[in-house]
Parts: structure tokens; C-alpha cells; sequence
């Protein structure tokens, strides 16, 4: 098994490997306490933006849904007359300084997940290790913004927030021990934080806070030629494919559930799993594959024109959080006079 598979393993319960690693925890919890007192004290300065941010995150490491739940929020401020842009760090950058995304930005200078959800929400992104510089560079480029969301920004305390949204899928808090004995970047409160909403990216509620259960389904297959040129997914796509081998490739941290997906579809698949992030320098599947189907995630590394003879199908997600969101949402992105 995968050093990185032995490690989520470990940070479901409290085992060897998670006492052996417990000291270091303390210590990290130590420093993120010091750093939150810093911000409440003073000693570490917010910056607020001229317009409200919406921070997206999660607790707890390895890719609880935050892509998602910001595309589907993207999508609630949208419908309730909301002009959104989006920052975010881009995890995988090859450069620190903030830059505008467009579809022509190559994933390594974006970031996977921020050109993924520029290409199919279509609204501005711009990625930093500074997100309160990347904010100033979309809004000088986009001064009609009415609100920016902050995707992955809620360890991010520099830039000022006037709401946030946690995301936990199936895994809750895990064994509820810190980094690196556990899989928390920060302790689960016991209660849900001033202007606040958790969302669970799972068929039901993994921690005692109360929250908003969101929905996930596989809309369909599209080549990837037609996913870049923005057409629809097909559900009959997966009718095609039954009863033929098919690799299903995956680089994210956790991958069962897009393979479990898939099977649910009726597909007969090969796991690819690939680590997360995967920059797809080369095809990591044999040049005599006929089809592959990949996240859109990964479709972003991937151009039609050097996918060789195989099939290349990008499966894509439906993401539906609870409209009833809006509601307790909108009021804390209304600008004060």
C-alpha cells in the first residue's frame, strides 16, 4: 500500500502509526493556536477586500468536496443576481505570483482545480500564494464583482471574510487529531462558527454539527474533445461503454468513490488510481488502450490532440447543495453602508 493510502488509513482511528506521530500533532496544534491568537490580538493583520468573500474549506485534508460545493455556491450566488469571481492559492503551481486564469492558462501555471472550475463555471479566477493580491488583481481586472469566493482559503486568515462554508465528506474529523497524527488542519469546534454553514459531501451528517447535505451524481461521459469545447455529458455514454474494458483513471486523494461511481453506471472498469494532482507529463495508461475515462479534474492536463488512438471520456459531476442555503447565506454577503 501507498504511503499516502497507509497514512489516510491511519487517520481514521488511533492506532500505531497515529501515537507514534501524536507529539508532533501537539506541537502543530500549538503553532495554529499562537497563530489564531496573533490574528484576534492584532499582532497578524487581515486585509479586507472592497467587495464581500465567501471562504470555502475544509478541516480536514485530502479532498472533502470544497471544488464542488464552490462551482455549486458559484452557481446560488449566480441565481440570486451575485456577479462572483474566484480566488484561490492553485496547489501545484509552478510560480507564487497572482495571475489571471483563462482557458489557454496551462494547468501547472493555474493550478488544476482553478482552471476546472473557471472552464465550467466561466466566471473570473485568479490564483496567489497571496490570495488578498490575487483579489486585488481580479477585482482591477473585473471592477463589476460583486462578491469574490475564496476556494481552499479557510486556514487563510490574511484576507479578511464576512462568511465562510466548511465541507466534510464521509470521513467527519477522522481519529480528531491535528496534523501529522491526524487529518485535521485545525480542531473541529464544537459548535458551528459565527457566520458560518457546513455542507456534508456525504449521504449523511459524519460530525455532531448541524449541517446541509449536499448531493453527488455522475451526469454522464463526454470526449474529452467535446468537454473542452463546453458541449454536454451524456448518460447513454455509459450504456456504450458496458460490457467493454474500460481504465478509469483518478488523480485525487481519495478515488473509491469516483471508481464506486462508475460501477454503479454499470461499467466493467481497470483502476488507475494516480497520486493527487497528477501532472499527466506523460499517459500514465498503455498506448493500446481503447477507453479511458478520466475526472474533469484530470481532463484539464489532458488536450485532445495527444491522446494517440485511445478514447479519452471525461465523466462529469452533478453537485446540488441545499437551496435553502441562500437564505442564511446572502444577508452576510450584503455590503454595509
Amino acid at each position: 500500500m501507498p504511503a499516502a493510502s497507509t497514512l489516510q488509513e491511519a487517520w481514521l482511528r488511533r492506532g500505531a502509526i497515529a501515537w507514534l506521530l501524536w507529539p508532533l500533532s501537539w506541537l502543530y496544534g500549538v503553532i495554529i493556536a499562537l497563530r489564531a491568537a496573533g490574528y484576534r490580538m492584532g499582532l497578524l493583520r487581515t486585509h479586507r477586500l472592497p467587495v464581500p468573500v465567501l471562504v470555502v474549506g475544509n478541516l480536514i485534508v485530502g479532498g472533502a468536496g470544497k471544488t464542488p460545493t464552490t462551482m455549486a455556491l458559484i452557481q446560488l450566488l449566480r441565481t440570486h443576481g451575485h456577479r462572483p469571481g474566484i480566488v484561490s492559492r492553485g496547489y501545484g503551481r509552478s510560480v507564487d505570483e497572482p495571475q489571471l486564469v483563462t482557458r489557454d492558462t496551462p494547468a501547472g501555471e493555474a493550478g488544476d482545480e482553478p482552471l476546472l472550475m473557471h472552464l465550467r463555471t466561466t466566471v473570473p479566477v485568479a490564483v496567489g500564494a497571496d490570495r488578498v493580491a490575487a483579489g486585488l488583481l481580479l477585482l482591477k481586472n473585473h471592477p463589476d464583482l460583486t462578491v469574490l469566493v475564496s476556494d481552499d482559503g479557510l486556514q487563510h486568515h490574511r484576507l479578511a471574510r464576512d462568511a465562510q462554508v466548511i465541507v466534510f465528506d464521509e470521513r467527519g474529523g477522522g481519529n480528531g487529531w491535528l496534523l501529522p497524527a491526524g487529518p485535521l488542519r485545525e480542531p473541529v469546534p464544537a459548535e458551528v462558527p459565527a457566520r458560518s454553514l457546513v455542507v456534508y459531501n456525504a449521504s449523511r451528517a459524519s460530525t455532531p454539527l448541524p449541517g446541509h447535505q449536499a448531493q453527488r451524481r455522475l451526469r454522464g461521459l463526454t470526449p474529452l474533445a467535446d468537454w473542452w469545447a463546453g458541449r454536454a455529458a451524456s448518460p447513454e455514454a455509459f450504456v456504450s461503454l458496458q460490457g467493454r474494458k474500460v481504465i478509469a483513471a483518478a488523480g485525487m486523494a481519495r478515488p473509491q468513490r469516483y471508481f464506486e461511481m462508475l460501477r454503479a453506471q454499470g461499467l466493467q472498469i481497470d483502476e488507475l488510481p494516480l497520486p493527487d494532482h497528477h501532472p499527466f507529463t506523460t499517459l500514465p495508461w498503455p498506448a493500446t488502450a481503447t477507453d479511458v475515462i478520466a475526472t474533469e479534474k484530470d481532463a484539464v492536463k489532458l488536450r485532445p490532440g495527444h491522446m494517440g488512438s485511445t478514447r479519452v471520456w471525461v465523466a462529469t459531476l452533478d453537485f446540488e447543495i441545499d437551496p435553502a442555503i441562500a437564505s442564511q447565506l446572502l444577508p452576510w454577503l450584503t455590503p454595509t453602508t
